[in-house]
C-alpha cells in the first residue's frame, strides 16, 4: 500500500515546478527518490524520470553549493550513476570534513557510499 501512495503522490507533483530555485530542486529530489523507491510504472515512468532529470540538469549548474545541491546530485546520481555527478558530489562532501556532520549531512554521505558500492541497477544481472 505505502509504495502505491508513493507512486501516487509523485504522479500528482510530477507537473508542478518550485517557484525558486530551492523548491525546484526540492521538488526533483522528491521526484526521483519517489520514483526510484517504487516498482509501480503505468508505461511512461522512465520518461517521466528524464524529464525530472532534464528539469535537474538545468538547475544544477545554478544552485549554490549547499546540502540541497549534494542532495539532487545525488538523486541524479542514483538514476543514472554518471562519476561526474558523484565527484561534485564529494567535492561538496569535502568541505564538510573540517567539523561534526549533521544527520542530513551524514545521511547523504552513507546514501552516496551505498549507491557507489551496489551499482547494480547500472549492471548486467546474469
Amino acid at each position: 500500500q505505502l509504495n502505491t501512495d508513493v507512486y501516487h503522490r509523485c504522479e500528482h507533483l510530477f507537473g508542478s515546478h518550485g517557484r525558486t530555485l530551492e523548491e525546484e530542486a526540492s521538488l526533483c529530489i522528491a521526484l526521483l527518490t519517489g520514483y526510484n523507491a517504487t516498482i509501480y510504472n503505468h508505461g511512461d515512468k522512465e520518461d517521466k524520470i528524464q524529464s525530472v532529470l532534464n528539469r535537474s540538469w538545468d538547475i544544477l549548474d545554478t544552485l549554490p553549493v549547499s546540502l540541497l545541491k549534494c542532495r539532487l546530485l545525488v538523486a541524479c546520481y542514483a538514476e543514472v550513476f554518471d562519476e561526474e555527478l558523484a565527484a561534485e558530489a564529494h567535492a561538496i562532501i569535502d568541505g564538510w570534513k573540517e567539523r561534526e556532520l549533521t544527520r542530513e549531512e551524514f545521511e547523504i554521505v552513507e546514501h552516496l557510499k551505498n549507491l557507489e558500492e551496489n551499482q547494480y541497477p547500472c549492471s548486467e544481472v546474469d
